[in-house]
């Protein structure tokens, strides 16, 4: 049977490719929320798998989700979160999502997290870790802090944290 110039042979072949890669996709992700689960990681534990330190998140995490396979991370916080970061005090504000690309000593594609200096909100778009210091990465410009000052997750200012 011919459809459009394809036969139904092709059309069985192509359904099965897209379905075998869908459902390995998935599949990818689910390995790596159950071996989460086995493991009994939380959000935290796998900021420090990563090289980083807990604080980097604030502790007031409804869930999480990462890919094992590609890095691409989401936390969600069930609503946005205001901060007050160390050493300087800055202010900081976490959406209800936060988005990224995890790997080792590097946090990339940053979404979701804003500190405010200079009397201006700046999106943070990347995390780099030497295991001493950290890189905040606002665009082209960093700031480096030591990593001891983000060893304790700050609570959500203005609502009880859950732990």
């Amino acid at each position: 049977m011919e459809i459009s110039g394809v036969n139904s042979d092709a059309l069985n072949i192509g359904a099965a490719i897209t379905s075998l890669i869908f459902s390995n996709a998935d599949l990818n992700v689910y390995n790596v929320d159950a071996r989460a689960r086995q493991l009994n990681l939380n959000p935290h534990e796998e900021l420090m798998k990563y090289g980083f330190p807990i604080g980097l998140l604030p502790a007031d995490v409804e869930s999480y989700t990462v890919n094992g396979t590609s890095g691409r991370f989401s936390v969600s916080l069930g609503d946005s979160c205001r901060v007050t970061l160390p050493p300087d005090n800055y202010l900081a504000t976490y959406s209800k999502n936060i988005r990224g690309k995890i790997v080792e000593n590097r946090i990339a594609e940053l979404d979701g997290i804003s500190v405010r200096a200079f009397f201006k909100w700046w999106g943070i778009t990347g995390i780099r870790s030497n295991g001493q210091d950290l890189v905040f990465e606002v665009g082209m410009v960093t700031a480096k802090y030591p990593s001891k000052n983000f060893d304790v997750s700050p609570p959500c200012e203005g609502r009880r944290s859950s732990s």
